[in-house]
């Protein structure tokens, strides 16, 4: 199709493609969308894919609703802001994201950027290592997407002036989830990728920490997950009282990596573990994301940033939308895959990831 064509333009050969899968009964257009209204071929064994054939020479983002028999297949028109490559944005947040979580690393390691530019290099063993866990863990999900034909976008990294230097990263999805088995394929491959790097840089930084005694000041505490614990009694044994395990700074860029691998496999909305827990649980997912969501209030009383996410997801919606195809089940491979993920959120899981230690 040529660039400069729109939808209404594409009108009656659209019909046409997609009258060769489904009896067309209604069609219905606005400023650049167009819906149709009918039933599959009951002689196509795969309407789905034989649908996606038919529309992929056009390449309009689309959708499709399922009433019992009955389907409406929407597509739309994407915006695009002239002059300005697609990736430009991403380029610059992370490049943006790079220097935050520098500045950060370098103010961990004692160092002043702002009076002496060279101090960013004391960042580099926390930002490098952190970049590299949240860039694998949105690779995973672009590059899985991009094999199962799912249209979208590079990373967007998120930099921001704190102790972190980054509030993550994410990607968007610019068509629909054809079926379950493609869900729970994306929904895993971020944190499955993310997790194989965030697990050794957590091992190396154990290495590197050093055990000192605990200050008399107040400060901030990192909170422990069950995957640390192991880790830390493993590397460095029991460690004495009145003595803390100091985190280098790759070991702490680990433990980020381990949290947010966590947080995004929160069986929640359209996080990955949302995506996870609803190629297994179909519907059922609401449920359980209720009974999670009811969890995040209850730990909020311990850790404000709790409330924060229940509001975020609150906010987001907890239900998860269902796929084109919502009735194909998933094999024992992909159902393994997701109890894998299930069991890397219990034991990355942080209760109380940061909390105020007062004076001694």
């Amino acid at each position: 199709m040529r660039a400069n064509r729109t939808l209404k333009d594409d009108l009656l050969p659209l019909q046409q493609a997609v009258s060769q899968v489904m009896e067309i009964e209604e069609s219905s257009w606005g400023e650049g969308f167009v819906e149709l209204g009918g039933r599959f071929y009951p002689f196509l064994s795969q309407p789905l894919p034989a649908l996606r054939d038919r529309l992929a020479p056009f390449n309009y983002p689309y959708h499709l609703r399922r009433n019992e028999d009955r389907v409406i297949l929407r597509l739309w028109e994407e915006k695009k802001v002239r002059g300005r490559p697609d990736w430009l944005l991403n380029l610059l947040l992370f490049f943006l994201t790079l220097l935050s979580t520098l500045y950060a690393g370098s103010l961990q390691e004692g160092g002043n950027p702002f009076r002496h530019i060279q101090d960013l290099g004391r960042g580099v063993p926390f930002s490098f290592t952190l970049m590299a866990i949240l860039g694998v863990h949105e690779l995973g999900h672009y590059f899985v997407s991009r094999r199962r034909n799912i249209r979208v976008t590079l990373p967007y990294f998120i930099p921001a002036p704190s102790i972190l230097g980054t509030f993550g990263a994410f990607i968007k999805m610019k068509s629909p989830v054809p079926d379950k088995r493609t869900l729970l394929d994306i929904g895993v491959a971020g944190p499955l990728a993310g997790f194989v790097i965030a697990l050794p840089a957590l091992i190396i930084g154990l290495f590197l920490s050093s055990i000192t005694p605990s200050p008399q000041a107040e400060g901030l505490a990192l909170g422990d997950s069950l995957l640390l614990k192991l880790l830390s009694f493993l590397i460095r044994g029991s460690i004495p009282d009145n003595y803390d395990l100091l985190l280098h700074p790759v070991a702490f860029a680990g433990w980020i990596g381990t949290l947010v691998t966590a947080l995004n496999l929160l069986p929640l909305g359209q996080l990955d573990g949302g995506h996870v827990a609803y190629a297994l649980l179909g519907k059922k997912q609401h449920w359980l994301a209720r009974i999670i969501f009811l969890a995040l209030v209850i730990l909020g009383f311990f850790w404000q940033g709790w409330l924060f996410w229940a509001l975020l997801i609150l906010f987001m919606g907890m239900r998860h939308p269902a796929p084109l195809d919502d009735w194909t089940p998933l094999d024992a491979r992909r159902k393994a895959l997701g109890l894998l993920a299930f069991l890397i959120f219990v034991v990355c899981f942080i209760p109380v990831p940061f909390q105020f230690r007062g004076l001694r």
